[in-house]
C-alpha cells in the first residue's frame, strides 16, 4: 500500500507537469507577453513555497532540523538554471504548438546520459545506448516530422524546444548535486528564489506590479505556480522515497501523453496518428530502459 501510494504521488506530481504547456498556451492567447507568463510563475511559486517553508518548519523540533554546510546563495545560483529552462521552454511553447513542445522537451533523456559521459564519464549501459538511438527515431514521428505539415513549424521553435532540453538536462544535474543538505522545501524556495531574480533581470516584468494590469495574469499564475511550482516538488519527495528509481523514471514519462493530450483536447491542436504512435514509442522506450532485468 505504501508502494502504491508512492506512485500515485510521482505520476500525479509527473502529471502536473505535463499540463503546464496548455496553461502557458492560454495565456499568450489573453495577450501576456513572455516576461509576463515566467515572471508570475516564479513570483507566485517563489512566495506560496517560501510560506509553506516557515509554516512547515515552524512546527519542527530543533532535532529534526538539517545541519546545512552549503552556503544558501550557491542554491539561489543554482535555481537560475530553473530560470533558463523556464524562459527558453516558454518560448518554444509560445512559437510551435503545445503537443510539439513537449516533445522537444523530451529530449533531455538522452541529452543527460550524454552530458554524464562527456563530464562525469558514466557511460551508459547497452540498453541505455540503444534507448537513446530508438528515442530519437521515435522523436521523427512524435513531431511530425514525416508529415507535410512539419514544414509549418517555426525552425527557432525547435532550436528554443531542443536548448530547453539542454537546459533542463543541466538543471536535473545540477539540482541532484546542489543543497540536499536542506530541507527539500527549503531548497525549492531557494531555487525557485533564484529563477525569480535571473527572470526579472533580464525579461523585467514589472508590468505585473502595475494595478491597471488585468488580473487574469495572476489567475493563470497561480495554476503555472502550483502544478509547476509548489506540487512537483512535495509529491515526488513524497513518493520517490517509497518506490525504486527504475520506477520513479518510467511514471515521470508520463508529463508527455498528458501534455499532449491536454493539447488535442483543450487547445483543439492538431496530433496525427502517426504523432501519437511517436508518442507511444518514446514511453515504450523510458519503460525498456528502466525496465529491470528479471532475476533468476
Amino acid at each position: 500500500m505504501k508502494k502504491f501510494k508512492g506512485a500515485l504521488a510521482v505520476f500525479f506530481g509527473a502529471a502536473s507537469f505535463g499540463i503546464l504547456s496548455t496553461f502557458v498556451k492560454k495565456s499568450y492567447a489573453a495577450g501576456f507577453s513572455l516576461g509576463e507568463v515566467t515572471g508570475i510563475q516564479a513570483l507566485l511559486g517563489m512566495l506560496l513555497l517560501w510560506v509553506m517553508y516557515f509554516l512547515t518548519s515552524a512546527k519542527k523540533s530543533s532535532s529534526q532540523r538539517f545541519s546545512r554546510t552549503t552556503p544558501s546563495w550557491k542554491i539561489i545560483v543554482a535555481g537560475f538554471s530553473t530560470g533558463i529552462v523556464s524562459i527558453i521552454y516558454y518560448k518554444c511553447v509560445q512559437l510551435v504548438p503545445a503537443s510539439i513542445a513537449i516533445v522537444l522537451l523530451m529530449q533531455f533523456i538522452w541529452m543527460s546520459a550524454l552530458i554524464n559521459y562527456i563530464v562525469y564519464k558514466q557511460k551508459p549501459s547497452t540498453r541505455q545506448a540503444l534507448g537513446i538511438i530508438a528515442i530519437l527515431f521515435a522523436t521523427v514521428f512524435a513531431t511530425g516530422a514525416m508529415e507535410s505539415s512539419f514544414s509549418d513549424l517555426s525552425l527557432l521553435g525547435i532550436c528554443f524546444g531542443l536548448l530547453a532540453a539542454l537546459a533542463y538536462s543541466i538543471f536535473i544535474i545540477v539540482n541532484g548535486k546542489v543543497g540536499n543538505d536542506y530541507p527539500p522545501v527549503q531548497k525549492s524556495a531557494l531555487m525557485v528564489t533564484g529563477a525569480a531574480i535571473l527572470i526579472f533581470t533580464t525579461l523585467q516584468p514589472f508590468s505585473l506590479f502595475d494595478p491597471e494590469t488585468d488580473m487574469l495574469i495572476y489567475q493563470y499564475g497561480l495554476l503555472l505556480a502550483v502544478f509547476g511550482t509548489v506540487l512537483p516538488p512535495f509529491l515526488f519527495a513524497y513518493g520517490m522515497p517509497k518506490i525504486d528509481i527504475a520506477l520513479g523514471s518510467i511514471l515521470s514519462a508520463v508529463e508527455l501523453p498528458v501534455a499532449v493530450a491536454m493539447s488535442y483536447f483543450v487547445l483543439h491542436e492538431k496530433v496525427s496518428g502517426i504523432q501519437w504512435a511517436g508518442v507511444a514509442m518514446i514511453l515504450g522506450i523510458v519503460v525498456w530502459i528502466n525496465y529491470p532485468k528479471k532475476i533468476r
